[in-house]
């Protein structure tokens, strides 16, 4: 996992009509340090999953933030960087040019909006949801691409 520090866990509906809840999934401090979103561990960035993100890093990257294993050094790591968060000095490093063409070829340009839609739901589907309005769940038909062979 990204965070294991205990946190405040935010839930909240991002949209309006149709859209899922949200909540919060890493502590502010291992967001900001990674530079990712705490909902969604998106790179900020890059628009990349986290642990995409960090296997595209070469391990000598400015960017790339290597958290260590044990309990005390973790500890330790995690009150220099809410230090540093604190200075400013965090937020220098990725104001920076990018230094890593992988990553950057595999940038994402534009927002995923259909991530917050709400999921279909299975049971109208087969004309059996009894929830009707109340359903959290989408009622619509899919669109078809085509048969799978």
């Amino acid at each position: 996992g990204v965070c294991t520090r205990p946190f405040a866990v935010f839930r909240w509906k991002p949209g309006g009509e149709g859209t899922r809840f949200k909540k919060t999934e890493i502590c502010q401090t291992c967001a900001r340090l990674k530079n990712v979103c705490q909902a969604c561990l998106l790179d900020l960035k890059y628009g990349l999953p986290v642990q995409v993100r960090d296997m595209g890093m070469a391990a000598d990257d400015r960017q790339a933030v290597a958290v260590p294993k044990s309990d005390v050094n973790r500890e330790y790591f995690t009150d220099q960087a809410e230090r540093a968060i604190a200075n400013g000095d965090v937020d220098e490093i990725y104001k920076a040019a990018p230094v890593n063409s992988l990553v950057e070829k595999m940038a994402r340009r534009a927002p995923a909006y259909d991530k917050n839609r709400a999921r279909l739901c299975s049971f109208w589907a087969r004309g059996e949801c009894k929830r009707g309005y109340y359903c959290p769940y989408r009622h619509e038909m899919t669109k078809e691409e085509g048969e799978l062979t």
